[in-house]
């Protein structure tokens, strides 16, 4: 399934800065892989070491989170939208 990936200003460095990817694949997990594929570092920054999504990063498919659907194993239908937004701390 063909997807659209908003990167966030902070990963567009691995995208040569385009602020929105071309993605691939039926579950969020397939999307990631192929990102990380055509865009090699990029995964390390979302999955920990562990292969989960890291703490301080949120992703949504549509307008859903992911952590309160099925996580990486989340449907990404064809033309959805892939958001990956790092939290913002400061103060």
């Amino acid at each position: 399934m063909s997807v659209s990936v908003r990167i966030p200003t902070i990963l567009r460095t691995y995208t040569d800065g385009a602020a929105e990817v071309n993605g691939e694949g039926e579950t969020l997990r397939d999307v990631l892989q192929k990102l990380d594929a055509d865009f090699p570092g990029i995964g390390a920054r979302i999955l920990d070491e562990a292969g989960k999504i890291r703490r301080f990063v949120n992703v949504y498919v549509g307008d859903e989170d992911v952590r309160f659907v099925d996580n990486l194993d989340t449907a990404t239908p064809s033309g959805a939208q892939v958001s990956i937004i790092p939290a913002v701390a400061g103060g």
